[in-house]
């Protein structure tokens, strides 16, 4: 079993209500293969809902307080997403998945590069906090884009 972020497999959970259907997430999923988890729905957000991004610093810095995530009005989400990723690694835990397959650029999914906290669409290095969370715990990530 591998989990995958809910948006790939179809599921209409984006920030703007929309899915980001993968085929290949898609299959997974059909043949019992991946669990689906949104780490911004599991950690009590609407759908749809603002856009958010990391503000501040890196997923790690946001986890240790030194840095928030706040949607592009100002309202700060931070808690929504840490209680969300760290939902996802408890889904991830009782079902003793190893890998995941998350949504690339996402500031709960993101792995490599997420958007560089100005909604300006630039991208920095860094990973999302659910990708983060799941490193940091053994679980390789990768995104649909790899």
């Amino acid at each position: 079993m591998i989990a995958v972020s809910a948006c790939l497999a179809g599921e209409p959970c984006r920030y703007d209500g929309r899915a980001n259907r993968s085929k290949a997430v898609s299959r997974l999923v059909a043949a019992g293969n991946a669990v689906c988890i949104c780490p911004e729905c599991l950690g009590g957000l609407s759908t749809p809902r603002e856009p958010a991004e990391i503000v501040g610093g890196s997923a790690e810095d946001v986890f240790s307080g030194r840095a928030r995530v706040l949607t592009k009005s100002g309202a700060d989400v931070t808690a929504a997403f840490v209680r969300g990723a760290c939902a996802a690694l408890a889904v991830c835990r009782v079902h003793n998945i190893t890998e995941a397959v998350l949504k690339a650029k996402s500031p709960s999914c993101g792995c490599g590069a997420v958007y560089d906290g100005t909604f300006s669409g630039r991208l920095v290095l860094g990973d999302g906090l659910t990708a983060a969370l799941f490193r940091k715990n053994g679980i390789s990530v990768q995104t649909e884009q790899d």
